[in-house]
C-alpha cells in the first residue's frame, strides 16, 4: 500500500486541492510540506496529535516537514471555529511558548541535516512593512471571498475584528513566504483551515505563476460530532507536567466504543491489517484493544516507560490491588490545612479532579466519590492531616479516575 493510499484508507484526509498531484508527490517523497502550530499555550495538546502523527507518517515515506511555529500569526489569533476573540498574548508570553513547543516536537519529529526543520513566522511577518503588504498582498484578496469564508462564519455572528480579519492574509503570506524560501509546495492543517490554506495557494498562483497544493487533515472528533481532547478540567497536554502519563493513558482507555477504533486509525501506526481484525470485537472484548491504544499513544508521547507505569497502575487499581506509583498525587501542605483538616470538595478542586465546589457537591450527593475505597457522600467529609501523613489517600472519582493526595 502507497503512502497515500495508508492515509486514505486511515480517514486522515478530508480535502485536497489536486488529488493526483499530491498523490504523485506524497508517494515519490517530493512533497516539502508544512504544517503551522500557532503557541497558544506552554504545551501542545490532543489537538494537536493528529498533525503530529501526519507529519512523522510523511516523513517516514521520504516527504521534508517544515514545522512552522506561528510567533507571528500567535500575535493576532486565529479565529476559525471561534465565537469570541482570543484573547491577545504579550511577546514574551509566545516566545515562551514556542520554546516549550519545539522541546516536545523534538521529541516526535526527526530534524537535522537534510530532514525537518523548524521555523518561526514571526522572523519575516513581524518586519512586514503594511503599506508594501498591502500593495503586495491586499491587492490579491477579495473581501467578498473572504467574508463567505468558513473560518469567518462563527466570529461574524458576534462582530469579527478587523485584526482577526488579517489572519487569513497572514497564514497565506506564510505560504507564499516557505514556497519562495525553502522550496515549500504543499499545506497541511486541520479541515477548519481549509480557507486560509486556500488563499496561500491562490496568492502563489497569482504573485509567481507556480502551482502549490494543500491538503486537510480530518478533525479528531468522537460519534457525537465533538472535539476529542477536553475533560472536565480543560484541555488533554502532551507535557508530563500538565497531563500527567497516567491520566493521558486513562484519557484513551477510556474512549466511548464507538470511537476506538477510529482513534487507532488516526492516531497510532499499528498495522491496518490488526487494526480490521480488532474491528471484528464488540463489548467487551474492546475493552483490550482500548488498553492497547493507550498504551500506544503514552508510549509515542511519554516513552515505553512512562507507558509500562501507566499500564500496570491502570490494572492494579480495577484488580483491587491497588499500586499508586504511577498515580496521579497532588501533595498539600500545611497552608492548605485549617484547623488540621481539608474539606474533601476543597482536596478534588486542588487536585483538579472538579471544576468548582458546586460540581463536587453534586457529585459527592450523587455517590460518585470515594475515599479509600469508601464511598462519600457529605459534601462536608473532611480529611485530616493524620488521614494525609505516609501513603496518603486515594480519591476515587466515579468509576475509573483516580487520584493520590498526601501531604
Amino acid at each position: 500500500m502507497t503512502c497515500y493510499d495508508e492515509l486514505v484508507a486511515r480517514g486522515l484526509i478530508a480535502q485536497v486541492t489536486n488529488e493526483d498531484e499530491i498523490r504523485k508527490m506524497v508517494n515519490a517523497g517530493e512533497a516539502t510540506f508544512y504544517i503551522g502550530f500557532d503557541p497558544t499555550a506552554d504545551s501542545l495538546h490532543v489537538g494537536h496529535f493528529m498533525a503530529l502523527c501526519l507529519m512523522k507518517r510523511l516523513q517516514m515515506a521520504g516527504n521534508k516537514p517544515v514545522v512552522l511555529i506561528g510567533g507571528g500569526t500567535a500575535m493576532i489569533g486565529d479565529p476559525s471555529g471561534r465565537t469570541d476573540m482570543r484573547q491577545m498574548m504579550t511577546t514574551e508570553t509566545i516566545k515562551h511558548n514556542c520554546d516549550c513547543f519545539k522541546v516536545q516536537m523534538e521529541r516526535f519529529i526527526d530534524f537535522g541535516e537534510g530532514k525537518a526543520i523548524m521555523v518561526n513566522n514571526a522572523d519575516w511577518l513581524l518586519g512586514l512593512n503594511y503599506v508594501e503588504l498591502l500593495r503586495e498582498v491586499g491587492a490579491q484578496f477579495s473581501v467578498n471571498n473572504m467574508l463567505r469564508a468558513e473560518c469567518y462564519k462563527q466570529r461574524m455572528e458576534k462582530g469579527l475584528s478587523f485584526l482577526e480579519f488579517n489572519y487569513m492574509i497572514m497564514q497565506s503570506y506564510d505560504f507564499y513566504h516557505l514556497f519562495q524560501h525553502y522550496g515549500c509546495n504543499m499545506q497541511f492543517g486541520g479541515d477548519d483551515q481549509w480557507s486560509n490554506m486556500l488563499g496561500g495557494t491562490e496568492l502563489i498562483r497569482k504573485k509567481l505563476g507556480k502551482d502549490a497544493h494543500a491538503m486537510t487533515i480530518t478533525l479528531l472528533l468522537n460519534s457525537e460530532g465533538k472535539k476529542m481532547g477536553k475533560t472536565a478540567n480543560g484541555a488533554v497536554w502532551l507535557d508530563a507536567n500538565k497531563t500527567a502519563p497516567y491520566d493521558f493513558f486513562q484519557y484513551w482507555r477510556n474512549v466511548d466504543d464507538a470511537d476506538v477504533i477510529k482513534c487507532m486509525k488516526l492516531l497510532t501506526f499499528i498495522p491496518l491489517e490488526e487494526i480490521y481484525e480488532y474491528e471484528k470485537l464488540d463489548g467487551s472484548e474492546l475493552n483490550a484493544v482500548k488498553e492497547r491504544l493507550a498504551f500506544e499513544l503514552t508510549k509515542m508521547i511519554h516513552g515505553e516507560e512512562e507507558a509500562n507505569k501507566a499500564l500496570e497502575t491502570a490494572r492494579s487499581l480495577f484488580s483491587g490491588k491497588p499500586d499508586t506509583a504511577a498515580m496521579p498525587t497532588t501533595v498539600l501542605t500545611a497552608e492548605n490545612l485549617v484547623d488540621g483538616a481539608i474539606g474533601i470538595l476543597d482536596a478534588m478542586l486542588l487536585a483538579g479532579l472538579i471544576p468548582s465546589k458546586g460540581e463536587g457537591r453534586r457529585l459527592v450527593q450523587q455517590g460518585g466519590v470515594s475515599v479509600n475505597d469508601e464511598k462519600v457522600t457529605d459534601p462536608a467529609f473532611t480529611l485530616k492531616e493524620t488521614d494525609l501523613a505516609g501513603d496518603g489517600v486515594v480519591i476515587k472519582k466515579g468509576k475509573k479516575v483516580f487520584h493520590k493526595i498526601t501531604m
